[in-house]
């Protein structure tokens, strides 16, 4: 079964966008997902297509009507039955690797970008909608946001990466830390050398090095994740010998 992606936005031409290009455009010349972009002006009902209207209470910009938007949301819940619907939002559920983990094992996604000053709280509520940011900054509109989750998710479908296990290896993997260092040919660069470790072939002492690079980098640059981290590493069951069991 193909991995849906149903797109509600103001722009339906910036999809695929970067995505038709790389791993992403590979997977979707292969049928392993589909994108379909809807615009939301063919659901308004004047001649001319009117998506939104001025804030009840005062205030600057527009916002997006209900009514326009709950009609969309019906037509591409049809098209794509079973995925969640998804609002792009700063003031929603962070986005991180364990969302777009579970979002790449079920059907797809129908995502709405909104624009203007966002929109009516009624049809969110309405419709359940899953209120995602993608980080704590303000764009234009939704669009970039569901080009950034639309390449998280597509990259874990299966086939599209290259080797298994780079999924889990990776940034934000399994156990939600950073990646460590990476270093290639040449061993010697402008007096800098590659760690002896990485050139012994001892694969124990380099599996060591890597994860204790990795919590390093964790516990320095994302102090939030190393707390998450230790959280669930206490959690796990622990093994006969007291320490944490693996998983």
């Amino acid at each position: 079964m193909t991995w849906q992606a149903t797109i509600l936005t103001l722009f339906p031409e910036m999809f695929p966008g970067p995505l038709g290009l790389s791993l992403a455009g590979k997977a979707l010349r292969e049928q392993r997902w589909a994108v379909d972009a809807m615009d939301i002006r063919g659901f308004a009902t004047d001649r001319y297509r009117t998506v939104d209207d001025t804030p009840f209470g005062g205030g600057a910009g527009m916002v997006m009507r209900p009514d326009v938007l709950d009609a969309a949301c019906a037509a591409a819940q049809a098209r794509n039955p079973g995925a969640p619907l998804v609002y792009l939002t700063p003031r929603g559920r962070l986005l991180d690797q364990a969302l777009v983990r579970e979002l790449s094992t079920g059907p797809g996604v129908v995502l709405l970008c909104g624009r203007y000053e966002g929109v009516d709280q009624r049809v969110i509520e309405a419709r359940g909608m899953l209120e995602v940011s993608a980080g704590d900054f303000v764009l234009s509109g939704g669009e970039p946001a569901a080009l950034l989750l639309l390449d998280a998710c597509v990259r874990l479908l299966p086939g599209v990466m290259g080797g298994v296990a780079s999924g889990a290896e990776e940034s934000h993997g399994a156990e939600g830390l950073l990646e460590y260092p990476h270093y290639t040919r040449p061993a010697e660069w402008q007096a800098r050398r590659v760690p002896d470790v990485l050139l012994s072939g001892h694969h124990a002492e380099v599996a060591r090095w890597r994860r204790a690079e990795a919590e390093a980098a964790t516990r320095m640059r994302r102090p939030d994740l190393w707390d998450k981290h230790l959280r669930n590493e206490l959690a796990r069951p622990a093994r006969l010998d007291g320490h944490p069991a693996a998983a």
